[in-house]
């Protein structure tokens, strides 16, 4: 393969790649623009060559970023992602990434145009105009890109992601707010009575997710062996409430249940049971576990809402309905448990998720295992000295 370069302007050169011939025999290239000097100018020129040679060469496309990402929005995430996150995905790209990356051509999106974006919106991205977005949501942007990016590699529209080439921000950690037993105690004690009491003490005694709660049916759960199956969520869009597969195929579990949850479980089915009979037609019976009075489906935001608005009015400390997952992992760690034990109960998709989430915990629990560890060794030494002295 031939190429060369031909001088356009200063700083600007036209790179010409010689492709050989179409199969009508007609002489067949590409050109490029690079701005720079001409010893740049060859580096691209050698670097172009090199991917002819190795079969990586991507023809330019005259496709723009946004027209690229509507494609990919069509094409690849709407099949292949929840409603949910194809409506996040979507107002992503339409509210921040098209505004800024949009008119970009697609085979010219560079590392620096991302990283630029990036900078932009962490100091000055917010609509309203009271400065930046956070760490965390730009991080959200970035998966995104090198997602979307990464598919346009697959699909040969670019020769490699520029987002890989890109520094995302680090957030933060959030610091989990988890609730110790006598707090957890105090919380369901405050509940008892309450509409939201069992929902809220299965959920800390469980660790289910809030779809995975709102969407649990009485045919899932066996109160005599003590086992109930989570085998789908509950998730809410802008079309409406829909029931959907597990967040990851570990999702689909098998958790036992503590007595306790048991015996919460037996009295709120009896409670449910009467107002069934009580509201005769009006009911609508849907074998859900934690439905609105009426039996229909609870709306996730609004089981959210009405606990924060419980916490609230009670005056107990300030946590979040997911603080209750990261409770009862929490005490279970505490407790010893293997982490394994712990991620599986949770439906995590590995253990490494499980000891990232969890990791602030762990010290403290090495800390104990050293300390029963060196006790048990230092009685079975004054053990075995004492034996010896015999």
């Amino acid at each position: 393969m031939r190429g060369h370069l031909k001088k356009r302007a200063k700083d600007s050169w036209s790179i010409v790649i010689d492709l050989g011939k179409d199969a009508s025999g007609k002489r067949k290239q590409k050109w490029h623009t690079v701005k720079g000097t001409k010893k740049e100018a060859e580096a691209e020129l050698s670097r172009l060559l090199n991917e002819v040679n190795m079969g990586q060469y991507i023809e330019p496309t005259r496709m723009l970023v946004a027209q690229y990402l509507e494609m990919w929005l069509k094409d690849y995430a709407e099949p292949n992602v929840s409603p949910k996150t194809h409506e996040r995905y979507s107002q992503i790209i339409h509210q921040n990434i098209n505004p800024k990356l949009g008119q970009h051509p697609l085979s010219k999106l560079k590392p620096l145009h991302i990283q630029a974006f990036y900078s932009e919106c962490l100091l000055n991205g917010r609509k309203d105009g009271a400065g930046g977005l956070s760490a965390r949501t730009v991080l959200h942007f970035h998966r995104l890109l090198r997602k979307a990016c990464l598919q346009a590699v697959k699909w040969q529209l670019l020769a490699q992601n520029p987002a890989d080439a890109v520094d995302p921000p680090r957030p933060q950690r959030k610091e989990m707010n988890a609730l110790n037993e006598m707090e957890t105690a105090l919380l369901l004690d405050k509940l008892n009575g309450e509409p939201l009491f069992a929902p809220v003490a299965l959920a800390v005694t469980t660790g289910l997710r809030r779809g995975e709660l709102l969407a649990l049916s009485w045919k899932n759960i066996n109160l005599d062996s003590g086992v109930m199956t989570i085998n789908r969520s509950l998730e809410q869009t802008r079309a409406g409430l829909r029931f959907k597969p597990p967040k990851t195929e570990r999702s689909r579990r098998q958790v036992p249940l503590p007595s306790i949850a048991s015996d919460i479980l037996r009295e709120h089915r009896k409670k449910q049971t009467e107002e069934r009979l009580r509201l005769g037609p009006a009911y609508q019976n849907n074998d859900l576990v934690f439905p609105r009075p009426d039996g229909t489906t609870m709306a996730p935001d609004a089981f959210s809402t009405n606990f924060a608005a419980f916490i609230r009015r009670s005056g107990f400390k300030h946590i979040r309905l997911h603080d209750l997952r990261h409770t009862h992992a929490t005490q279970l760690l505490q407790q010893g448990i293997n982490p394994k034990i712990v991620g599986e109960r949770l439906g995590h998709s590995s253990i490494t998720m499980t000891l990232d989430t969890y990791s602030h915990v762990l010290p403290g629990i090495q800390e104990d295992a050293v300390l029963k560890f060196d006790a048990c060794l230092r009685v079975a030494m004054q053990r075995q000295t004492q034996n010896g002295d015999k």
